[in-house]
């Protein structure tokens, strides 16, 4: 009983997760919630920022890329792609860490969105002064 190999990894930018899994061997296809990365992320900066650290490592036809994501919005979920696919590759051959770190990809995008303040209609703006 053969079981399969993989490298996962988990990403998270706002309030988006990712699980990644790397397949070794495969033919660099990259499917997002069983759809391909270019048919979920539509805009060409979002397929640009997820595969970077495939690029940056050179294993862009390595591995077939599998990727379950929630959360967020579109841009969130291909950050938190981004960082899952980094964090996988690190479990693959731990020498790409450097190579990642020095390209930020290792790094947590630690903005969230501010949480609203009693008194004020959002999380900073307060409202109009009248003076009489």
């Amino acid at each position: 009983m053969a079981e399969t190999q993989y490298y996962e990894g988990l990403g998270r930018r706002k309030t988006a997760t990712a699980r990644v899994r790397l397949y070794p061997g495969g033919d660099g296809t990259i499917l997002v919630n069983n759809r391909p990365a270019d048919e979920y992320f539509c805009r060409d900066w979002d397929l640009k920022h997820l595969s970077a650290p495939l690029v940056v490592t050179e294993n862009t036809g390595r591995f077939s890329v599998s990727v379950h994501v929630t959360g967020g919005g579109i841009t969130g979920q291909a950050g938190a792609v981004r960082m899952g696919i980094a964090r996988a590759l690190l479990k693959v051959d731990p020498e790409y860490r450097p190579a990642l770190r020095k390209f930020g990809l290792l790094t947590r995008d630690p903005r969230a969105k501010e949480r609203k303040k009693p008194g004020l209609k959002r999380a900073r703006k307060a409202p109009q002064y009248t003076k009489r």
